[in-house]
């Protein structure tokens, strides 16, 4: 089964997409799954709910469920999730730029980590022969998320959407609510500016590679960057 049809099926059993929220804090939420493990010595089926957060996979028991079919199973584990206040329904803050929380959870989407490109640019650093860290903190103060993270060598990926971050060989600037777009792709830009400032500062070198980019060139280019950094010595700290 696809990721997309897993993600379907999942909405389905819960009732919609906004309906899988976890909260995290700060008007945040992560979007959960329930997973089924049927247990061969008993034949129970018992079901977890399954959230990441900043990065990390987190997993909590939610009960046993009995129905007949895959599809009512994961709907009585969504219900007992629901019940026992393990998740939520996600809804729009006051100040949420999105009409909608359908709309808003659709555009959240686009902006997920493992990304087709993300995934792409992975193949072909394994394939040079490079090992990585993926979806971590390059400083861990600082609230920034590198797509791929080379620690030893202090190499920072980021894999950067055309239209979020402003290509400006393909982004297509918004025909509905064009201020508020433009004002946010250039909040974006600002952001991945100062990010690879901060970085640079701390002793890290930023590469980006728009998703567009093909990926086994820009592995080549990481590659190359991260055999001549091999010995780089983090700075000390003040």
């Amino acid at each position: 089964m696809s990721r997309e049809a897993r993600a379907a099926e999942q909405d389905r059993a819960a009732g919609g997409r906004l309906k899988r929220a976890v909260e995290l804090g700060q008007g945040r939420y992560a979007r959960a799954s329930i997973a089924l493990r049927v247990y061969r010595s008993t034949r129970r089926i018992r079901a977890y709910l399954r959230w990441s957060k900043e990065g990390e996979t987190q997993e909590r028991y939610v009960g046993e469920v009995d129905a007949a079919t895959r599809a009512a199973n994961l709907a009585q584990a969504w219900e007992m999730a629901h019940a026992a206040g393990y998740v939520t329904t996600e809804t729009v803050p006051a100040n949420s730029w999105a009409s909608s929380a359908a709309s808003r959870a659709v555009m959240s989407a686009n902006k997920g980590r493992d990304t087709k490109p993300e995934k792409r640019l992975r193949s072909a650093l394994h394939r040079q022969g490079l090992r990585y860290r993926v979806g971590v903190r390059p400083l861990p103060g600082l609230r920034r998320t590198a797509d791929v993270v080379f620690t030893k060598a202090r190499v920072a990926v980021f894999v950067d959407g055309c239209y979020w971050h402003g290509c400006p060989e393909h982004h297509r600037p918004a025909k509905k609510g064009a201020q508020f777009w433009r004002e946010k792709i250039a909040g974006n830009r600002a952001r991945d500016a100062e990010t690879n400032e901060a970085l640079n500062s701390e002793g890290w070198f930023v590469i980006r590679v728009w998703e567009h980019e093909d990926p086994e060139r820009a592995a080549l280019e990481v590659a190359r960057v991260v055999a001549s950094r091999r010995d780089v010595t983090p700075r000390a700290q003040s």
